[in-house]
């Protein structure tokens, strides 16, 4: 099936809150321990509404109902939803800086059925198309194959400190998207 990622809007929200808990409980469970992903929710995965806002987070829906969503930045901020920050965060310079990967989550029900791939694809054309050379991102360790495949490669890998001494194991990837 051929997916078609749309622009999502601040109606999406609750939607989003509720698919995101589920595909990370779920799609993350092989990689992660129920402690870091309990911790993760909020602080790195959660709803990021100024990605939104700027018109870069993408949905799909099938039936009405949205099953992947995912989205680019041109904000400094590699990952984590909006309640982890203050402020709005600093933009960044396509001359010298990535344009960022941000919060994928599939509906586990929809896991690897080219969702994340058509809505990566989207994101990609937008970036280069806001004259971002290179895209830049950090991958979860689910998440990483899906970058593999479509032409990301591992910068560094790190473990993202979080709350009661856990942390969650992470990787850096980058690609270049046009000369």
């Amino acid at each position: 099936m051929s997916w078609t990622p749309r622009l999502a809007t601040l109606d999406d929200v609750p939607a989003l809150e509720e698919l995101i808990p589920l595909s990370v409980r779920v799609l993350q469970a092989p990689y992660y321990s129920a402690a870091q992903m309990a911790a993760a929710m909020g602080p790195v995965f959660g709803v990021d509404r100024q990605l939104i806002s700027d018109g870069t987070y993408f949905v799909v829906e099938d039936a009405g109902v949205i099953i992947g969503c995912g989205g680019w930045s041109r904000r400094k901020s590699l990952f984590g939803a909006d309640t982890a920050r203050a402020a709005e965060d600093a933009m960044l310079d396509p001359a010298t800086d990535p344009a960022r990967i941000r919060a994928f989550f599939i509906h586990p029900d929809w896991a690897r059925r080219g969702i994340g791939k058509a809505i990566l694809t989207a994101c990609e054309s937008a970036i280069i198309a806001a004259g971002f050379p290179q895209a830049e991102l950090v991958a979860t360790l689910a998440g990483e194959p899906l970058y593999l495949v479509c032409g990301y490669s591992e910068a560094e890998r790190y473990e993202i400190p979080m709350s009661g001494g856990l942390t969650l194991p992470a990787v850096r990837m980058t690609k270049r998207l046009a000369p």
